[in-house]
């Protein structure tokens, strides 16, 4: 994992805890995992705006819920 900074890694915990949130109780340590290794992997290529974390967790939790993982 390359470095990230302070505030990415700080807008990446805030977006993994409001996305995770809408799950039931929280979402489960394999969920939770899943979406904050999407959520690394696109901050590494660039996306860095809460915005855009925020789209991609959702995608994340979709794709979960979907079997995809």
């Amino acid at each position: 994992m390359s470095e990230l900074s302070e505030r990415t890694r700080t807008k990446l915990d805030q977006v993994l805890e409001e996305t995770c949130r809408r799950l039931p109780h929280g979402g489960d340590h394999i969920a939770r995992k899943f979406v904050a290794e999407q959520l690394i992997k696109a901050a590494e290529r660039g996306y860095v705006t809460r915005g855009e974390l925020g789209i991609i967790a959702r995608r994340a939790i979709a794709d979960f819920a979907e079997g995809r993982h």
